[in-house]
C-alpha cells in the first residue's frame, strides 16, 4: 500500500515540521545528483516550482503533472517524483508509486551525511533557498455541507478572478479545464502575478472542499539574505491567504 513520509526538523532550539515541499526538495536536489543520463524529476502542479529550478541548475528534465501518483507515475523516464501531500517516489525502478519507507531512507541517510559534516537539513534548505530563490508555500481550504457553491466559485475565479492578490497584480488566469499543450483536462485554475506569487485552485478530489495552492518566490542574492527574504515571502503568503479568504466568503 502506498505511504507517506513526514519529517520534523530543528529549527531555532525547536522542532518544526516540515512541509511537503520541503521534504521535497533537498529529496530531489539529492537524487538529481546520481541519477543515470536521461531521467527526469517531477511533481504535481500544486507542488511548488522549486524542483523545476534544481532540475534545471542539475542539467535534468522535469515534468509538472496533475494531482495525483497516478499521473506522476506515468511520467516517462522517472528518476525522482513528489507531491506535496507528502508522496515521494525516490526509487521508481522498484516502486512506481509513493513509498515512505524508502524516502524515509534517503532523507535519514541525506540528514546523517549532512550531520557528519556539521551541518543539517535546515542549512540544506537554506542553501537551495540562497541557489534558487525563497519559495513559501501555503494552503487556503474551504469545507462545504452544500457541494453545490463549490461549481459556483470555480465560476467566479474563471470570470471574475482577484485583479490583485499580495500587493501585486494577477498577470494571467489559466483555465485548466480545457487542458493545455503539456496537461490533460482537470477542473483547475492558475491565478500568477507581476511578483512571481502563484495561486492554484482546484476542488479536492477525496473530500468537499475547494483548496487554494499558494506559493511566492522571493528573490536572494546570498545565503544571507535568506531569513530576511522567507520573511517577506511568509508576509505575502499570508496576505493573499487572508485576501483569497476574503474573496471566496464574499456574497
Amino acid at each position: 500500500m502506498p505511504t507517506a513520509c513526514a519529517a520534523a526538523i530543528l529549527d531555532g532550539g525547536s522542532w518544526r515540521m516540515l512541509r511537503g515541499d520541503e521534504v521535497g526538495w533537498p529529496l530531489g536536489d539529492q537524487i538529481a545528483k546520481s541519477l543515470p543520463e536521461g531521467k527526469k524529476l517531477a511533481n504535481s502542479i500544486v507542488s511548488s516550482r522549486m524542483l523545476a529550478a534544481i532540475a534545471k541548475d542539475a542539467g535534468r528534465e522535469h515534468e509538472e503533472t496533475l494531482t495525483g501518483f497516478k499521473w506522476i507515475s506515468r511520467v516517462e523516464d522517472l528518476g525522482f517524483g513528489y507531491e506535496e501531500a507528502l508522496g515521494y517516489c525516490v526509487a521508481p525502478d522498484l516502486v512506481r508509486d509513493k513509498d515512505g519507507i524508502s524516502a524515509g531512507i534517503v532523507l535519514a541517510d541525506l540528514a546523517s551525511e549532512l550531520k557528519a559534516a556539521g551541518a543539517s537539513l535546515a542549512g540544506r534548505l537554506d542553501e537551495l533557498a540562497a541557489r534558487h530563490g525563497v519559495h513559501v508555500t501555503d494552503q487556503l481550504s474551504l469545507r462545504f455541507t452544500d457541494l453545490a457553491q463549490i461549481p459556483v466559485l470555480m465560476d467566479r475565479f474563471r470570470h471574475q478572478a482577484p485583479e490583485s492578490l499580495g500587493g501585486s497584480e494577477v498577470s494571467e488566469v489559466t483555465d485548466l479545464s480545457a487542458g493545455t499543450e503539456k496537461l490533460p483536462a482537470t477542473n483547475a485554475i492558475i491565478l500568477h502575478t507581476f511578483s512571481g506569487a502563484r495561486v492554484i485552485v482546484r476542488p479536492s478530489g477525496t473530500e468537499p472542499k475547494l483548496k487554494c495552492y499558494l506559493e511566492t518566490i522571493e528573490p536572494v542574492d546570498d545565503i544571507h539574505g535568506v531569513p530576511a527574504a522567507r520573511q517577506r515571502a511568509t508576509e505575502q503568503i499570508q496576505a493573499i491567504k487572508k485576501e483569497l479568504a476574503a474573496y471566496l466568503n464574499a456574497n
